[in-house]
């Protein structure tokens, strides 16, 4: 929480700095009036190097055995991966930028929500791009889930990649009706005391901001601008909903899991039963490698869970801007999409519209191995929260330490 917290104070300074960064060369500002064929030979014999967030084993699958061996056979573009995510990504550009560097370490990065956010606000990202990308042309735009990422446009800035639900997770052998709103949760961890905790990290933090989106009495409660007024009100009846149970929670709330890795490990050995986290609350994937009993199943809250896109950003000193945006193309396209969606456990939706794809990948995807222990996106997505303002989640982090951690 502090790093975030810390990043965001440093993104603010930054602003500062903007007037100093370097503009982009005549070469960096070309690249874009090129031909998708001159950039794809500029990219040819390259090497782009990727960040991002290393925590999945079915995703890491696919990037190391289909993503990295395809970009090679295909386009003669070396991949090598650099471990990362929000925090380390938002230190590592504008340091970057206070120093002066042309040249920067990384050429893409896995990006979304707060990350997006502050990187905006030093201007640490090259673009807009994503309109250049031959397979945008199979994306809706007009979906907010993806034109939209914390409330913020996203203008072309960012190239969406995947899409996640947030769910709840709980063992059906051992539950037979699962909590789906607050009341109901309050009845079920003191009918099962210690099987319940919230993490302290962005899972936490977003089954927070679903909990004050019910608090604040719809799906679209947290819509719009961060509204200082609204977030101390509801935030206030959440700290008091949390505090007046958490001597159920795990632990006697006592102590709180600092990632959510740690829950998915305690939920498999029975210790807690009843968990979540995106992707579905990763419940196929982690049946199949046997991490969760079979009788596992995810679902969503009542008054809705957040469902957003996380998408891939070009740093504004990549120094291999047409590698990073030839691999982000296929990335995006159908086969990478089809390839990343069959090997991430059914978990991560494809951001291509099934009605703009060609008729054989259509097909493809439609016959794709269906889901067994988590309801299919359509009917989740009945009950999808548009992620809120990115000031939501940075105020919660720091609250939640301040008035649940250390009361």
């Amino acid at each position: 929480m502090n790093s975030i917290k810390l990043c965001l104070h440093f993104a603010f300074i930054g602003l500062l700095l903007a007037s100093c960064a370097n503009e982009p060369t005549l070469t960096e500002t070309d690249i874009r009036q090129d031909s998708w064929t001159e950039i794809e030979k500029k990219a040819e014999g390259s090497t782009v190097t990727f960040m991002m967030w290393q925590g999945s084993p079915v995703l890491n699958d696919y990037i190391n055995n289909s993503l990295v061996p395809s970009l090679k056979e295909k386009y003669n573009i070396r991949m090598e991966i650099s471990g990362g995510q929000g925090p380390e990504i938002v230190k590592l550009i504008m340091g970057e930028k206070q120093a002066n560097v042309k040249n920067g370490q990384v050429d893409m990065v896995w990006i979304n929500g707060e990350t997006f956010f502050q990187l905006r606000k030093i201007d640490g990202l090259w673009g807009p791009f994503v309109e250049k990308l031959p397979s945008s042309k199979y994306v809706n735009f007009d979906n907010k889930f993806i034109s939209i990422d914390f409330q913020k446009p996203v203008e072309y800035m960012e190239a969406p990649w995947g899409m996640g639900q947030f769910a709840l997770v709980y063992d059906s052998a051992k539950t037979a009706t699962p909590p789906r709103n607050l009341s109901e949760l309050e009845t079920y961890i003191k009918a099962n005391p210690g099987s319940f905790t919230i993490s302290n990290d962005f899972s936490g933090m977003t089954l927070l901001k679903c909990f004050m989106a019910e608090l604040g009495g719809s799906p679209n409660s947290l819509d719009g601008p961060f509204d200082q007024a609204k977030y101390d009100k509801l935030s206030k009846e959440l700290w008091d909903y949390i505090n007046r149970n958490k001597s159920y929670f795990w632990k006697k709330g006592t102590n709180f899991p600092k990632e959510h890795t740690k829950m998915d490990q305690m939920f498999g050995t029975g210790e807690l039963g009843l968990i979540y986290g995106f992707s579905e609350g990763g419940a196929e994937s982690k049946v199949e490698q046997g991490l969760y009993p079979e009788s596992t199943r995810a679902y969503v809250w009542e008054n809705g869970t957040v469902l957003n896109s996380n998408f891939l950003g070009i740093p504004y000193n990549s120094g291999n801007k047409a590698g990073a945006m030839v691999a982000i193309n296929y990335m995006m396209s159908p086969e990478g999409q089809y390839n990343r969606q069959v090997r991430s456990g059914r978990e991560s939706r494809t951001i291509l519209d099934m009605d703009l794809l060609p008729e054989e990948w259509k097909q493809k995807f439609n016959s794709a191995p269906s889901r067994k222990y988590s309801p299919n996106p359509e009917v989740m997505a009945q009950n999808a929260i548009q992620e809120p303002a990115a000031e939501y989640m940075i105020n919660l982090f720091e609250d939640f330490r301040t008035q649940v951690i250390e009361k």
